[in-house]
């Protein structure tokens, strides 16, 4: 009998098994239909996220250069900076960063605008940010990132382009911090418990872990840290015991009359005064750390030595904290698989003075308040262990923000990406030399303007207060200095009278007069700072 006749038991057995296999086949394409259909689902859902880069950027209050420990200053070894070294060994460290106007508030405003002050207005500490303003948060904000600032604000009015803000009431407190948001920007914030630079590092990796997943973002981190009264957690009240810090060459600079400078500056003794002052108030109204404080029966020398000691003392406290938090941040982001796509910045909003030519504070043209600290990582592109000497503006910072979002630059920023300067590419017409404003006269610390140049500087103290809210209206001599940065790099001798130079301060004269055209800075509505020019050019 024919195996294959109907009916037969083979025949069953033969449809039996061209069932199976049927079903076998049909079970094995579903498997496979079903991973085709997800992996067109992933495909479609990774093409409707964003893979632009994030922006993290960190920017603590007056945390100058000689105080991270990276710059090769006299303090380098005392620093505690392992998540600064950190940043600085896996990225970029950016050697000739400066701001435009050496004082928090213009600084801030320049950052976010892309502007100098007399382009947004923000000229002096008592002027805001307009919400009404192009800022970069808006403009990546509108561009698809989710967008927040934490810590210190600073300009007065309530920020915008942000999806959400906490931020300080003005200068804001050390301890058990007030941070202001949305919901309670009337009301006057919440109030939360612990050291300012510990609660906002927090706060910001909150942040991070409840965000929308599904953008990109820039958060802005910004820490009171080490703005005076240069406080710091009880962690590290004895970190320096018996430590003696090395005095930097100029310290005991009393006087202009050895320099050939027209002002006398901020110096120390304010300082120490304002100690002692405070020493005599109640423990609990104590606005400075480590009190009491006395300079009895020590002259001069001796005053200067002591408040340079406890200064430098506080202020590294003060940084040691900030550098606890960006490692945190550091550590969440690699935690959390965001390192490889995520820029991070830490930067101060300007630099200061820690004991050189006797001063402390900030605002002038000389390097110490100048200097911008920067370092930044972004291991797509950026490679790790380097450094950047060009010329480097904060009005450059959102430009770059925007170029790494892909985005046009906003008409409204007036400064210049430096990606490819970042990524160690030549810029053939990258400035090479910049200009400088400050605005807020007072007979110690002059208004003026100048330049800055690879190897020069030339400053013109117009001694004027305008019509700057704050400023003292009596009117300082005009005065002229010049200092060539390689032969006296700490800017100790003035030589604008050094025959020598003569050529050459002619020359920076006219670019200075350049630069003013060029940025639009040429003073037309003050008719008695144009008859000082016209009398001193």
């Amino acid at each position: 009998m024919d195996v294959r006749e109907p009916g037969s038991w083979a025949s069953v057995t033969f449809s039996s098994s061209l069932l199976f296999t049927y079903l076998s086949f049909m079970k094995k394409n579903w498997l496979l239909f079903t991973l085709v259909f997800l992996f067109a689902c992933t495909q479609k859902e990774d093409a409707q996220k964003d893979f632009r880069p994030n922006i993290l950027f960190i920017m603590s209050d007056d945390h100058t250069s000689q105080a991270w420990g990276v710059y090769g200053g006299i303090l380098d070894e005392y620093v505690k900076n392992d998540h600064i070294k950190r940043l600085v060994k896996e990225g970029a460290l950016l050697n000739r960063v400066y701001c435009t106007n050496s004082i928090c508030v213009p600084s801030r405003g320049s950052i976010l605008s892309g502007q100098y002050s007399h382009q947004n207005g923000i000229y002096t500490l008592s002027d805001a940010l307009d919400p009404a303003q192009d800022n970069i948060a808006k403009n990546l904000k509108s561009s698809g990132y989710e967008t927040a600032i934490i810590g210190k604000w600073h300009l007065k009015k309530k920020p915008s382009g942000f999806d959400h803000f906490s931020v300080l009431p003005g200068q804001g407190r050390y301890h058990n911090p007030i941070l202001k948001e949305e919901t309670d920007w009337e009301e006057g914030g919440k109030v939360y418990e612990g050291f300012s630079s510990d609660v906002i590092g927090d706060l910001s990796i909150e942040w991070l872990k409840n965000r929308k997943s599904e953008k990109p973002f820039m958060l802005m981190t910004h820490f009171k840290a080490t703005h005076e009264p240069f406080d710091y957690p009880e962690r590290y009240k004895d970190l320096y015991n018996d430590v003696e810090f090395p005095e930097p060459p100029s310290l005991y600079d009393f006087s202009p009359t050895t320099n050939g400078r027209s002002f006398i500056g901020q110096k120390l003794w304010i300082l120490g005064e304002r100690w002692e002052n405070d020493s005599r108030k109640a423990a609990d109204k104590q606005r400075y750390p480590g009190m009491p404080f006395s300079l009895e029966g020590l002259d001069s020398l001796a005053a200067r030595k002591k408040i340079y000691q406890k200064f430098v003392g506080d202020f590294l406290k003060s940084g040691a904290a900030i550098d606890d938090n960006i490692g945190k941040l550091l550590d969440y982001l690699a935690e959390s698989g965001l390192a490889e796509n995520t820029v991070v910045i830490y930067t101060a909003d300007q630099g200061y003075f820690m004991g050189e030519h006797g001063f402390f504070d900030k605002r002038m043209i000389y390097e110490e308040a100048l200097q911008m600290p920067f370092v930044i990582r972004y291991p797509k592109e950026i490679p790790a262990g380097t450094t950047v000497d060009d010329i480097i503006l904060n009005i450059d910072f959102p430009a770059l923000f925007a170029d790494y979002a892909g985005i046009p630059k906003a008409e409204s920023i007036k400064g210049r990406s430096f990606r490819k300067n970042l990524q160690g590419k030549q810029v053939d017409d990258w400035r090479k030399d910049m200009y400088y404003r400050y605005w807020l006269h007072r007979e110690e610390r002059p208004a003026h303007f100048g330049l800055r140049t690879e190897n020069y500087k030339l400053a013109f103290f117009y001694g004027q207060a305008l019509d700057m809210t704050g400023a003292i209206q009596k009117p300082t001599p005009p005065a002229w200095e010049f200092y060539d940065l390689i032969a006296d790099p700490g800017e100790n001798r003035n030589a604008f009278d050094d025959p020598a130079y003569q050529e050459k301060i002619a020359e920076l004269k006219q670019r200075l007069l350049t630069l003013r055209e060029e940025w639009g800075d040429t003073d037309e509505k003050y008719p008695e700072l144009q008859a000082l020019i016209d009398k001193h050019w």
